[in-house]
């Protein structure tokens, strides 16, 4: 018997949380580039399941004051996340929130870092948290371990995260599997969402 071998299961009450699909992830000239523009339509997917099956949206985008004082030494550290202040810093049209979904403006890797996202849940009822979005080795992997850490079942959809490069993307998936959470695939999501 292997030392992770648990599992949680996928609850009654689910939300979908997209994270940070904004456009420095998939401009080709930006600093963020992630270039995985599959992982961008596999979460717009994932979204009109949602939206059809009347699971609620949380979406989240990146944002910081004039000079950064919010985002403390992150920012010091990670000099791209001064040009999210503009263009750059909006949501995809493939998935941009309709006016009644929640969008939050974080300023560190995890959703729940500073935000109303645990008390949004809970006031939800949510008791699972299905996760898409980037970078799976930063803020999805981060976001996945303070989703259990605030009492809710992480989902991660394997083919709606992505990141810079395959083998930190592996990893984390890899990680958050063992320890975190559940990596389950588009199509299994989908299924339990309703969708055709």
């Amino acid at each position: 018997m292997g030392l992770f071998n648990g599992s949680l299961p996928f609850g009654d009450r689910p939300a979908v949380i997209l994270i940070d699909l904004m456009r420095a992830y998939f401009d080709p000239a930006a600093d963020l580039y992630v270039g995985s523009p599959d992982c961008l339509a596999s979460a717009a997917r994932l979204l009109s399941a949602a939206r059809a099956a009347r699971v609620p949206v949380i979406h989240t985008r990146v944002g910081h004051s004039r000079g950064g004082i919010d985002g403390g030494l992150f920012y010091r550290k990670v000099p791209p996340l001064r040009d999210l202040s503009g263009p750059l810093g909006e949501l995809m049209p493939q998935v941009a929130p309709l006016p009644d979904e929640v969008v939050i403006v974080k300023q560190y890797a995890s959703a729940f870092f500073g935000t109303p996202l645990a008390s949004t849940l809970t006031a939800l009822r949510t008791d699972t948290l299905v996760i898409a979005g980037v970078s799976t080795s930063g803020c999805v992997r981060a976001s996945a371990v303070d989703t259990i850490q605030h009492g809710f079942v992480p989902i991660v959809v394997r083919q709606a995260v992505g990141d810079r490069s395959r083998g930190p993307h592996e990893v984390a998936l890899s990680d958050i599997q063992a320890k975190y959470g559940e990596v389950w695939d588009e199509q299994a999501v989908l299924a339990r969402l309703g969708a055709p």
